[in-house]
């Protein structure tokens, strides 16, 4: 870059930092007008600039920032790697697909049975569904929200492969008999770590426990690149596979950057098809797709990630400050609570309305989103009574007696780190005046 380009992209630079100092100066929470998300992206002029240079470079496919941002997560979370996708879902889909490549010698085959909450989000389940394995479900227990442990035993059978565990809004699951459980019974293991990023069990951080996890970094989340997500693995033999099925399949694994005409590996004409030589950049060993986000996300996530000591620790703040608040109303709401040896980040605050409540679901998000406070149902609840998955090929377990209760009965606000004490007293005085209304 020539002396004038540098001065002019520092310039870009101030301009862009000056914007957001402006829109700072202008912020101001005034009750009952300001909206209070239920989450959003928290950035400033450190990750736009940070994009900024990643276009200027001139590459907008994956490189050398993706590299080293799957690498600071994997270390971040305790994983062995990283495979940075354009999605949560995408992320989801690439760790079912993983656990079902030919270059696995154990690998899940269509039939295969994977045991999976019934309380969840759609993309937890649906990669499962769509690749031919047969759904296992089980309930999940309200409060923590998390899955009982008791259930992988009835739901255990000759065709069990795998186990799927969703860590509820950031509330980590009961890791160690999970994975007890599992090991015993040489049975796979992914975890849904989206929107849980910083949770713990055991002092280890959720997303380190399964051969695979999956991530997102959708804006709502705990740290966002626009869009995009990750495929952690826990075992090296699932990189080549993951990063294959993402990249269309193909057998080449050089950054997309690599320069060198040989390749990172230095084999790039060293492979063959039917005995005659073939450019390794388009052998294809796995069925894969097209999953891969751009460079310059990758970049915001890396700044991103300087940041994210701070944003977990508001959303601690936020949580604390909102469950001291509510603790009056526990007799007509089921506030969240993490197992023994759990410390969650928490996403959002849960709140289940209680059995005899003088009030349902429609009456208090009615009055919180009337008062300008966003709010949500707890992701599906119980995701079989939804249109899509009435035919679905599955098992149930049991009744799924909460997972239905939840469906009709659950909601949560927001504890984001946009968020402060004014936002979580608004929440918990607006609660207030509801109950004390109903009480009447």
């Amino acid at each position: 870059m020539s002396d004038s380009e540098s001065l002019l992209t520092e310039r870009v630079f101030a301009d862009i930092k000056r914007i957001f100092f402006l829109r700072e100066a202008k912020s101001e929470f005034v009750p009952g007008q300001t909206l209070v998300r239920y989450a959003g992206a928290v950035y400033d002029h450190e990750e736009v600039n940070a994009m900024v240079a990643a276009i200027l470079n001139g590459w907008f496919g994956l490189g050398a920032r993706a590299e080293e941002f799957e690498t600071e997560l994997a270390a971040h979370l305790g994983a062995a790697g990283g495979v940075l996708t354009n999605s949560g879902s995408s992320a989801s889909l690439l760790a079912v697909a993983g656990l079902m490549s030919p270059a696995l010698p154990d690998r899940l085959r269509p039939g295969d049975e994977i045991i999976a909450p019934a309380c969840c989000f759609p993309t937890t389940i649906n990669p499962s569904i769509v690749l031919g394995l047969t759904p296992v479900f089980i309930d999940i227990v309200p409060g923590t929200y998390t899955i009982d442990v008791d259930d992988l035993l009835r739901a255990l059978s000759a065709a069990t492969r795998a186990i799927i565990v969703h860590h509820t809004l950031g509330n980590p699951n009961e890791m160690a008999p999970i994975m007890e459980f599992a090991q015993r019974r040489n049975l796979f293991v992914i975890e849904d770590n989206c929107g849980t990023i910083g949770s713990e069990y055991d002092g280890r951080k959720t997303g380190s426990f399964g051969d695979l996890a999956f991530e997102s970094f959708y804006p709502a989340h705990h740290l966002t690149i626009g869009e995009g997500g990750m495929a952690l693995y826990n075992d090296e033999r699932f990189a080549r596979p993951l990063r294959s099925l993402r990249d269309w399949g193909r057998a080449c694994f050089c950054r997309g950057d690599e320069q060198a005409t040989l390749g990172a590996c230095g084999q790039r004409f060293s492979h063959a098809i039917d005995g005659r030589a073939y450019d390794h950049k388009y052998l294809y060993s796995e069925i894969g797709y097209n999953l891969k986000p751009v460079e310059f996300q990758a970049a915001m996530g890396l700044a991103q990630l300087k940041k994210l000591p701070a944003f977990l620790a508001q959303r601690a703040r936020n949580f604390a400050r909102l469950h001291a608040r509510l603790a009056d109303l526990a007799d007509v709401f089921i506030l969240p609570e993490s197992l023994p040896a759990a410390k969650a980040s928490w996403f959002a605050f849960p709140l289940t309305i209680r059995a005899g409540a003088p009030f349902d679901r429609s009456a208090v998000t009615t009055f919180l989103e009337d008062r300008r406070i966003q709010t949500r149902p707890l992701l599906a609840g119980n995701i079989l009574r939804h249109p899509a998955y009435r035919e679905t090929r599955c098992r149930v377990v049991g009744e799924l007696t909460n997972s239905d209760y939840l469906l009709h009965h659950a909601f949560f606000v927001g504890i984001y780190p946009g968020l402060g004490d004014r936002e979580m007293d608004y929440i918990a005085d607006v609660l207030q005046e509801f109950v004390q209304q109903r009480r009447k």
